[in-house]
């Protein structure tokens, strides 16, 4: 199908588009926006649950940079109200609640994370954060529910699937979580009052939530408004984006370090190189198709390519590259460990020792000190490019004073000094 507006042709054709409760509204509303009508305005809402978003959410952004790129407004709508709550999507627990301080300090952290993507200002496509603490912070429960709980129905909110699937297994859903979706429905309303926002962006998990706010703004002020989604990622595999077995790839640097962004894209799976090339990436799709179509030991040269465009647009060109030449002289054992990861050990422990099973475990390279012994009993950990074979061997404080590099296999490195 042809699609009038840039941004729904950008949907479809990089894989972010899902499903929509009008696409052809979308593509209308959008293709006007584009031509010098009002500007097309959509958001997405981030709750607050954590000092830095991870992968799993670099499709979120994405779509909000698409937007923009296409000539649309994007709302990175932070969750400082929403997070007091809790989304109870697909999960089997209740989420732990944050007190407000934590709440503040993780909402600064995933801030940060948005600079890179989206270019914010006061211009007619420039960017704007909100925080839906703003209004459901100073809401009246017996005027909200008067207002608007008369516009949910239970036997609606019991069939959403999020919901369907918990009372399925018998998880307990607590009333607090059950709210969750009345206010999220309730913020596109305020969005839509207080900044004209057509439509609503998310994960295909938060389509029940999504319709729901639809419906809102159209029983409540007859407003016509969207809602879009995009597939849930997952790796070739079948596992979930955004974690790795030694945990979150987080987009802040100071939760993981540039160095180690590159390395998770550098060792995608073959089959998801040409479809993350798509999502993460501004190459052109004839470049994209090019490289997709590489195969055997060719298709490491694609994986590089990849890590370095992907980390570019997080950390920035000159990072991106210095990450790969530090890869680059790792692999083939010349250079130097400059551009590494670093971790510092405290000079009170330097003094009295530790062990190569600690070290690995404050590395970050292993859970565990049972994890450190089973690698090495498998030659997988390496001191200064030394196999180990005796993790609780104890490295003195001259010898950290120095640095030590520890590494897990041939493709993850850090470097270990007194701090």
């Amino acid at each position: 199908m042809a699609y009038k507006s840039a941004f729904v042709h950008t949907l479809v054709e990089r894989g972010y588009y899902y499903q929509s409760t009008d696409l052809e509204g979308v593509d209308a509303a959008a293709f006007a926006s584009e031509k010098g009508g009002d500007p097309f305005t959509a958001y997405i809402g981030f709750d607050c649950t954590a000092p830095s978003l991870h992968v799993g959410s670099l499709m979120q952004i994405m779509l909000l940079r698409t937007l923009q790129k296409t000539g649309g407004k994007p709302i990175a709508l932070m969750g400082g109200g929403t997070t007091k709550v809790g989304d109870p999507s697909f999960r089997d627990t209740e989420r732990p609640l944050l007190g407000t301080e934590v709440i503040e300090t993780n909402k600064a952290g995933i801030k940060t994370a948005f600079a890179p993507f989206l270019s914010f200002g006061d211009g007619r496509t420039d960017a704007v954060m909100l925080d839906n603490a703003d209004w459901l912070d100073h809401l009246g429960y017996m005027a909200f529910l008067r207002d608007y709980g008369r516009h949910f129905t239970i036997n609606k909110m019991v069939a959403m699937d999020s919901v369907k699937s918990r009372l399925e297994r018998e998880q307990p859903l607590t009333f607090l979580e059950f709210n969750y979706m009345l206010l999220q429905a309730y913020d596109f309303l305020e969005l839509n009052r207080r900044v004209g926002c057509r439509a609503q962006m998310g994960g295909s998990d938060q389509w029940g939530n999504i319709i729901q706010g639809v419906e809102l703004c159209r029983r409540v002020d007859g407003k016509e408004v969207f809602g879009i989604t995009s597939p849930l990622l997952t790796t070739a595999s079948g596992t979930k984006m955004g974690k790795t077995a030694s945990g979150a790839v987080w987009l802040n640097a100071d939760m993981l370090a540039p160095f180690d962004y590159w390395q998770y894209w550098r060792n995608a799976e073959d089959g998801d190189v040409g479809r993350f090339l798509k999502l993460f990436t501004d190459m052109p799709m004839d470049e994209i198709a090019r490289l997709e179509a590489l195969g055997g030991a060719e298709i490491n040269h694609a994986k590089i390519i990849l890590a370095t465009e992907a980390t570019a647009m997080l950390h920035g060109r000159e990072v991106a590259e210095a990450s790969a030449a530090t890869a680059k002289a790792q692999f083939s054992g010349q250079g130097d460990a400059g551009g590494l990861p670093t971790v510092t050990v405290a000079a009170a422990d330097a003094d009295t020792g530790l062990s190569l099973a600690a070290l690995f475990v404050k590395a970050g390279l292993v859970a565990s000190n049972g994890e450190a012994k089973r690698q090495a009993q498998g030659g997988g950990l390496r001191l200064d490019d030394d196999v180990v074979g005796d993790v609780g061997v104890r490295i003195d404080a001259d010898r950290l004073a120095g640095g030590i590099k520890l590494s897990l296999g041939r493709k993850r490195h850090v470097l270990v000094k007194v701090g």
